[in-house]
């Protein structure tokens, strides 16, 4: 097994959306839903995390909107936007023909 660290490039905004695509969520619940959803293999850190959210707020993909969290704080709630939605299949398009273009070539006899 690899590093947490060795997400490979550019699928940390695809994993992003997908994981706020069914409900709002803030930057903790992010982190520990893919963690949680990839049996523990991918770790997102803190320092990768939050720079990807505000480049996906800036390219108009998702929205951020103050509310509280279930332990009463106040935490910013990301969603996405109908762009975001858009590009969320896009990406998940990409990655689908990337990955399954890397199996072919790792599998070959």
């Amino acid at each position: 097994m690899g590093k947490p660290s060795d997400l490979v490039q550019g699928t940390l905004d695809l994993l992003i959306l997908k994981t706020i695509s069914l409900e709002p969520k803030h930057g903790w619940a992010i982190a520990k839903r893919i963690q949680q959803i990839s049996n523990e293999v991918l770790q997102v850190q803190q320092g990768s995390l939050y720079p990807a959210l505000h480049r996906l707020e800036q390219r108009a993909w998702i929205k951020a909107k103050w509310a509280e969290t279930d332990t009463g704080r106040q935490a910013k709630f990301y969603s996405l936007t109908a762009t975001g939605r858009a590009q969320l299949e896009k990406e998940a398009a990409n990655w689908s023909r990337l990955s399954g273009a890397i199996n072919l070539v790792v599998e070959s006899t």
